[in-house]
């Protein structure tokens, strides 16, 4: 039986939708999202943007490509562009989890990674990278826990 546009759209409306959310929305958070869309693919929505919006950084672009997720088409959005009523949960990746706005951290699922910031260390992108791919594996499964990935 096929799916129907209806059929699609319960399910979009069933999975779990995550923000996640860094300083400017160039490195860690656009990683982070990358996987989330790649392991969590049907599983999950997700988002990412920062407390301001930048450009995604090519570094970052480079990481992912190396292990074969691509993030090209992601963009850099501002969080006040979001309503956190339209999510499940919001993940700062950045220890910035005190600079949100209250709403935000209410939600069902509120973490606060505190991730090293590569921008600045294009050397520990790959190390930074791999910390994130662990966070999410582990957060896919939290959310999910019949569809664990390994």
């Amino acid at each position: 039986m096929a799916t129907t546009t209806n059929d699609y759209n319960f399910e979009v409306a069933s999975m779990k939708r995550v923000m996640f959310v860094c300083k400017k929305n160039s490195s860690r958070s656009q990683m982070a999202e990358g996987f989330a869309r790649s392991l969590g693919a049907g599983r999950v929505v997700v988002v990412s943007s920062g407390l301001e919006a930048s450009q995604v950084n090519p570094h970052a672009i480079a990481a992912m490509d190396a292990i074969g997720i691509d993030i090209r088409g992601q963009t850099s959005n501002a969080l006040s562009e979001f309503a956190p009523e339209d999510f499940d949960g919001v993940i700062s990746l950045c220890g910035c989890g005190v600079n949100l706005p209250p709403a935000w951290t209410k939600l069902d699922v509120f973490e606060d990674w505190q991730l090293d910031d590569p921008a600045e260390q294009p050397e520990i992108f790959p190390r930074v990278r791999e910390e994130i791919r662990s966070q999410v594996v582990a957060l896919l499964a939290r959310l999910d826990p019949a569809n664990e990935q390994s």
